[in-house]
């Protein structure tokens, strides 16, 4: 029997790397997608069956190449895991309009791309899931994230529009809100006083994903929350 396909954008250090590691424990051959070439080469010699590609999911063209070339190599998708995010820190005045519409790109119509290529043979499967992964931002408007909550939230408002349209189809498609810092080297650096439970791990946001996308179908959630046990909200 073939091995069962994961894809996964923005591979990178932290989430991208869990959820790749994640998929191929469970026995799944994961696409792993990303700008970083050098980063993907190494991650791809550490999972059996994985391969990287190279892809800017804000651009259709790099979309539609590298999904062919995924079905080629690896085989279509059952799972397809939209991790790639693009964000700014400012308020409405201080942001460059032209990085809003960056992260819009990226986080927004990447997530469209993607399903657009991928949900097709999932429906013709009857099965399949489509995850976005999120943040707390997706929820609401603060003044320092202008440049970041409006894609977010449209990010959000797209899934559930896919949810209703692919659910009864047989495809699940949820979100993830990820309210909490995620544990990596950077964000370690700017709370260096905190200590190890205010943050969330990777490997526990890759356990939720992995549990949500084998959901039973008589049980399917779309909009999952996860923070730490610590967090106020």
């Amino acid at each position: 029997m073939t091995a069962p396909v994961c894809l996964i954008s923005g591979v990178g250090p932290g989430t991208g790397s869990a959820l790749a590691r994640r998929f191929a424990e469970g026995g799944y051959r994961a696409a792993l997608l990303a700008r970083n070439e050098e980063r993907l080469a190494a991650l791809e010699k550490q999972l059996p069956g994985a391969k990287a590609y190279r892809c800017d999911v804000s651009d259709p063209v790099q979309v539609e190449t590298i999904a062919s070339a995924v079905e080629r190599d690896l085989g279509s998708p059952g799972v397809v895991i939209h991790n790639a995010v693009g964000g700014a820190f400012g308020s409405f005045r201080e942001i460059d309009p032209q990085i809003l519409n960056r992260n819009f790109q990226v986080n927004t119509m990447g997530l469209l791309y993607l399903a657009r290529r991928f949900a097709p043979a999932m429906i013709g499967a009857g099965k399949g899931a489509i995850v976005a992964t999120g943040n707390t931002s997706a929820l609401r408007g603060k003044a320092g994230f202008a440049g970041f909550a409006p894609t977010k939230a449209a990010q959000r408002i797209l899934a559930e529009a896919m949810a209703r349209d692919l659910g009864p189809q047989g495809v699940h498609v949820a979100y993830l809100v990820i309210d909490a810092v995620i544990d990596l080297e950077w964000t370690r650096k700017r709370w260096p006083e905190r200590p190890d439970d205010f943050f969330i791990k990777p490997r526990a946001i890759a356990d939720e994903v992995w549990h949500v996308a084998h959901q039973d179908r008589s049980a399917w959630s779309f909009n999952v929350e996860i923070r730490p046990f610590g967090e106020a909200w």
